[in-house]
């Protein structure tokens, strides 16, 4: 018998492979799962992710072959968990990862794994190169080292190897949940306790609404709405929001009594002004590697400039929707300059805001108020 946790790993981060994120594959593989086989199961997905390029090389030390999908899956996850995890004995590992290769219908491949995974140990490795030792494109650490110095892009690359903490808001009420205040209003530290059915928003995000300067009975335009935590927010301070997005699906859960459908890179469909405009744009997503490390292996460098392109179109529509003397937040949890200070650049922001991983606590993002005349 193979746990539920470990065939639910295996089948998820084959479907990463081919595009999907394993945050929302979980949320739904797992929803049945009880929390000892849910919790497994993250932690494989999301550790096998995150130390992707260490156990790569792990794996090259013993073979050149080109591996199909499901048996370069299969040692990645038993390395991960050989290596990392402490309550499973190795040879159990070692036998749930050759039948997860034999469920695959690679039974040819079995031998083969069970003999790589029992040469792997807990030995400290001489890694190749520091992209290796921190599982990172070494691209994007060449990036950061000429962007924040290299002790600074070692800390960040740093903490992105470790699990993310959890943060929710306003949680009383919540019998069994022990949390810590933050210096953001509303913000808890989740330090034990069930967190199923909260809506789980990490620091930084909830660090963004805040510079809004929302009031109650103002209008509020929240562009790219999805999956609604800034939208929830919003509206906790009394304003009358509508939340956009591009895809109805994703808008369905979305707090609000005004939705609407649309293209933030194309000219709005509103005939009013909003007080408050926030532009929480798509990005690469390089400040969150820590919760969806699946991003570190997709992102390209050529992507930047296109991704500079649209936000720098979606920032210049709102700006035309913001009412004389409102306010207008654009933000990104991405740590790339193209993304960032070179999109408002040229529409004079008031002041900008960034959080960087490992230096402080939570998700990297960039933030930066711009206001009208």
């Amino acid at each position: 018998m193979i746990s539920p946790a470990r065939v639910a790993a295996f089948e998820i981060l084959q479907l990463v492979e081919t595009g999907s994120y394993a945050s929302e594959l979980l949320l739904t593989r797992t929803a049945d799962f009880d929390k000892r086989d849910a919790g497994l199961a993250s932690e494989i997905v999301f550790g096998s992710l995150r130390y992707q390029a260490q156990l790569d090389f792990l794996i090259s030390q013993h073979t050149r072959k080109k591996l199909d999908l499901p048996v370069r899956v299969a040692l990645r996850m038993g390395i991960y968990q050989i290596r990392h995890l402490d309550r499973v004995p190795s040879h159990a590992i070692v036998t749930e990862s050759v039948e997860l290769v034999k469920r695959a219908k690679k039974r040819s491949a079995a031998g083969f794994v069970n003999a790589i995974l029992r040469k792997i140990n807990r030995d400290a490795v001489q890694w190749p190169d520091r992209a290796t030792r921190f599982s990172m494109p070494a691209w994007l650490l060449a990036r950061w080292d000429r962007q924040f110095g290299e002790e600074r892009a070692t800390a960040i690359a740093r903490a992105f190897l470790k699990p993310p903490e959890t943060y929710v808001r306003n949680p009383s009420g919540r019998e069994g949940l022990m949390v810590e205040a933050t210096d953001v209003p509303g913000c808890f530290r989740v330090i034990g306790g069930e967190t199923r059915n909260l809506r789980i928003q990490d620091i930084g995000s909830q660090s963004i609404v805040p510079l809004l300067d929302l009031q109650e009975g103002q209008t509020f335009l929240d562009l790219c709405s999805a999956p609604g935590n800034k939208t929830a927010q919003a509206l906790e301070y009394g304003v009358r929001a509508v939340a956009c997005d591009r895809n109805w699906n994703r808008l369905e859960n979305v707090s609000c009594t005004e939705r609407v459908v649309l293209d933030a890179g194309r000219p709005l469909p509103f005939r009013r002004s909003f007080d408050r405009i926030l532009v929480d744009a798509p990005c690469s997503g390089t400040g969150t590697l820590g919760r969806n490390p699946e991003i570190r292996w997709r992102v390209r460098e050529s992507d930047l400039d296109d991704l500079h392109e649209r936000q720098t179109r979606m920032l210049k529509i709102a700006l035309e929707s913001l009412a004389p003397g409102g306010r207008l937040v654009y933000s990104t949890c991405s740590l790339e300059p193209e993304e960032n200070e070179n999109v408002v650049a040229q529409f004079h922001p008031a002041v900008t805001f960034r959080r960087t991983p490992g230096l402080e606590p939570g998700d990297g993002f960039f933030a930066a108020v711009i206001t009208s005349e």
